[in-house]
């Protein structure tokens, strides 16, 4: 038995049946839609060869959509860290036994998960310009950084307290019965355990962070975004440009979830064949 069909009731033949019709209907649909899509930008001569060419020059991407993917790289890179760290600290204070403590994480985290990324990427920028603390070129990236950071370190740092939470009470018993103190079991049991078990929200929210640095184009960050749009808007393909960036974005995302699904299939392999090696045998002796 499968573990679908223990969640839910296995579809009868009636209900494949209207099942392959719904997917046969769709799929006509959807390439209909692109058909038409395809047809008005030939209309409109967007399918241009002259178009698309340049894309095949490696100055363009040298000059342009490299670099700006290099910046978008390297503003998703600092903040994961960053927002990691947020996280994990903000997350475990609001699991603290202190009651100050805990009341403090909670109003932080939900501060900055209600506040929009863009709104914080504005006010540090303004912020950063005004107080004359970095060179005005650190600016754009600084603000886009922080504002990742706050953001997306209070979903982790609610990722944190939710897996804890899920976790079975006997963990921390365990943990109490060898003579761990609670703190003690937080950090060395629990929250390991939450971590490896929330991997695949983890993984989503490290692509929310890299799509989100394209936000940075609306304060001068040079990322790939708006790389690609000043490249479009100085050789007329605007279209095309935002189209290739796309389609760079999609790969992107497409290898962080990749690598973030093989990384959880590895540690729950590795956690699970210690699990089997280290419990003890309980077959009896009939002697």
């Amino acid at each position: 038995m499968s573990a679908r069909s223990v969640l839910f009731d296995a579809p009868g033949p009636a209900a494949r049946r209207r099942m392959r019709v719904f997917n046969v209907v769709a799929t006509v649909v959807v390439a209909g839609i692109a058909v038409l899509a395809l047809w008005r930008l030939a209309d409109k001569g967007q399918l241009a060869a002259s178009l698309w060419t340049p894309f095949l020059d490696p100055s363009t991407w040298t000059n342009f959509l490299l670099p700006g993917l290099l910046d978008t790289l390297r503003a998703a890179a600092v903040a994961i860290v960053t927002s990691g760290l947020f996280g994990l600290v903000f997350g475990l204070g609001r699991l603290s036994q202190v009651a100050a403590v805990r009341w403090v994480s909670g109003l932080v985290v939900e501060f900055f998960r209600a506040v929009p990324v863009l709104l914080m990427m504005i006010f540090f920028w303004l912020a950063l310009g005004y107080s004359d603390l970095v060179e005005a070129p650190d600016a754009p990236f600084l603000a886009v950084v922080l504002g990742l950071t706050l953001y997306n370190g209070s979903v982790f740092a609610e990722l944190v307290r939710s897996g804890v939470h899920n976790l079975p009470r006997g963990q921390r018993e365990a943990a109490l019965a060898i003579g761990l103190r609670p703190p003690q079991s937080l950090r060395l049991v629990e929250v390991p355990q939450a971590l490896i078990a929330m991997l695949p929200a983890i993984a989503s929210q490290l692509v929310v962070i890299l799509k989100d640095t394209a936000l940075g184009q609306i304060i001068t960050y040079g990322e790939l975004l708006d790389s690609a749009r000043r490249l479009g808007s100085g050789q007329g393909n605007i279209l095309q440009a935002l189209l290739v960036a796309a389609l760079v974005f999609i790969a992107l995302n497409y290898l962080l979830t990749r690598f973030a699904e093989r990384l959880a299939t590895s540690v729950d392999r590795r956690t699970a064949g210690a699990a089997r090696a280290e419990a003890p045998s309980l077959v009896v002796d009939p002697d």
